[in-house]
């Protein structure tokens, strides 16, 4: 009777070791599914990824944010990262930028970028927030924003915007591949600049983040 005590005892201890390997390995099996699912194809991707998943860091709403797995991208094209020829125009006046709100923060046109593109020629104006380069880090800091063909499509339909530093000569790279989402397209708390009609670029801009699927 006391070996069939002892058996059983061992069987069960086996059994609950058993079942905490099997919960121990789903677990690492989830978080790997996680980390693959916020990886990207390049590096700009990765990082938007891990910023939007972040809580200290998102736009996301929080019922969007704890679903997340990572946004949709165009695949990246070299064929968007195009040499733009920088103009700096220094005698422009600020103004008040438009947003999705009443907000009108001070802008100025701080330079004209024009480029070819398949075949065709485009200009984007370059603007400078001159509340933001007031700021530690946004001193150089240059804004980007752009309207294309997709919109409404495949991508979001106010448009999107690049990051930008300014340049030290005459030519700028615009990394298409490098545009993202107002963070309005993701949470309408969000007060956003609204794209310039003189930067709509009358092509398809198949790269960079597509629309948001919301929940």
């Amino acid at each position: 009777m006391h070996n069939s005590i002892t058996s059983f005892k061992k069987i069960k201890t086996m059994a609950s070791r058993n079942i905490l390997m099997v919960l121990f390995l789903a677990s690492i099996f989830s978080c790997a599914q996680e980390k693959r699912a916020l990886l990207g194809d390049t590096e700009f991707q990765r990082k938007i990824n891990a910023e939007y998943k972040d809580a200290t860091t998102s736009p996301l709403k929080d019922k969007d944010r704890k679903q997340f797995e990572g946004l949709d991208f165009f695949n990246f094209d070299s064929t968007y990262v195009v040499k733009a020829q920088f103009k700096r125009t220094p005698n422009e006046k600020s103004f008040k930028m438009k947003t999705t709100t009443t907000r009108l923060p001070e802008y100025v046109k701080y330079g004209e970028l024009s480029f070819d593109l398949k075949g065709k020629s485009f200009s984007l104006n370059i603007y400078q927030n001159l509340g933001l380069i007031e700021k530690e880090g946004y001193e150089d800091y240059l804004f980007l924003p752009f309207l294309d063909e997709t919109n409404g499509l495949e991508s979001y339909g106010g448009g999107r915007y690049i990051d930008a530093r300014i340049p030290e000569g005459n030519t700028f790279i615009i990394d298409f591949n490098k545009a993202y989402n107002p963070y309005c397209a993701y949470n309408d708390k969000y007060s956003c600049p609204i794209v310039p009609r003189k930067n709509y670029l009358k092509t398809r801009i198949e790269a960079g983040v597509k629309v948001f699927d919301k929940h």
